[in-house]
């Protein structure tokens, strides 16, 4: 079981909120026996060449190769269509590609940008069979990554939802940093989902991972969701922040109306995560308990902030 015994994952956009916490699983070396990481974000590899990236994966020969990549912009995304088609799309084929001439497993990120967003009557979480309509070009070119993945068969697709993290900008970041400077803040109340902290979602694919090396013949390749448990909107996540934070800044609901933005923003982002747990036993905390370890991080490391 020493280091020859030990399988390689390759991470693209390693220096994103997901690809963060995956470095921070190898720095915690829970699986170091089993495998070893290759971090790249774009000074390594620019995965929108193709030419590059053949190169590369055929001279790392990993078994893995985890895509934390995206263009995630989703207001500049309305502008900048070309751009979004390239990282959310382009290059997805081109790992795909790669990833199968070397025979290794491939894991996608998506996003609940794929769906309409309308809230459904009965308000029930979104299943992976739920029929996709995406409304932005962020969640049409994140749609179209999905089908470039799931046409290879060693293909992980996970989508998720509301991502934040200690690394990175994100809601909850941004929130503290704006409940320190204002006492009142107006938030939408409209929109609801699930806020998924990326160390739950980095922990599930690396789970995913393993469970597939262990049971090759049974290794459950497809299209998932994973969002932290439970339920809520943009309005008393944010109240929940301040609350955890110690920020003294009052939180007001506002409607999607009174915050108009490029993008259409979904009504409804609450996915279902019972196909995860089921498959691959993934532990799916509720949300409140991952975000007060999230700010409890961030509070004690704070000093400047």
């Amino acid at each position: 079981m020493k280091g020859t015994m030990r399988k390689k994952i390759v991470v693209t956009g390693s220096n994103g909120q997901l690809g963060s916490e995956l470095r921070a699983i190898d720095r915690a070396g829970r699986y170091r026996d089993g495998y070893e990481f290759v971090f790249t974000d774009v000074a390594e590899l620019d995965i929108t060449d193709a030419v590059a990236v053949q190169a590369f994966v055929g001279h790392e020969r990993p078994q893995w190769i985890v895509n934390a990549a995206a263009y995630t912009a989703v207001d500049r995304a309305e502008s900048d269509a070309e751009r979004a088609e390239l990282l959310n799309a382009t290059a997805v084929r081109n790992l795909v590609s790669a990833a199968e001439a070397v025979g290794a497993g491939f894991v996608q990120v998506s996003t609940d940008y794929v769906f309409d967003g309308l809230r459904p009557a009965d308000e029930h979480a979104l299943t992976e069979e739920e029929p996709t309509g995406p409304q932005s070009v962020y969640g049409r070119t994140k749609l179209a990554g999905e089908a470039a993945a799931l046409a290879y068969d060693r293909s992980f697709v996970v989508r998720t939802a509301w991502l934040y993290s200690t690394y990175g900008n994100n809601f909850v970041k941004t929130m503290l940093r704006l409940g320190a400077e204002r006492p009142e803040l107006g938030v939408v109340a409209d929109q609801w989902g699930t806020p998924t902290y990326a160390r739950d979602l980095a922990a599930a694919i690396m789970e995913m991972v393993a469970f597939a090396d262990e049971h090759p013949d049974a290794a459950g390749f497809g299209l998932y969701h994973y969002t932290n448990g439970g339920r809520t909107n943009w309005c008393e996540f944010a109240r929940e922040i301040m609350r955890l934070g110690g920020r003294n800044c009052a939180v007001r609901a506002i409607t999607t109306a009174e915050y108009p933005a490029a993008a259409a923003r979904p009504a409804w982002s609450v996915l279902s995560t019972e196909r995860i747990r089921a498959t691959f036993g993934v532990l799916v905390p509720d949300w409140r308990e991952s975000l007060a370890e999230c700010v409890r991080s961030l509070n004690s490391a704070e000093p400047e902030a």
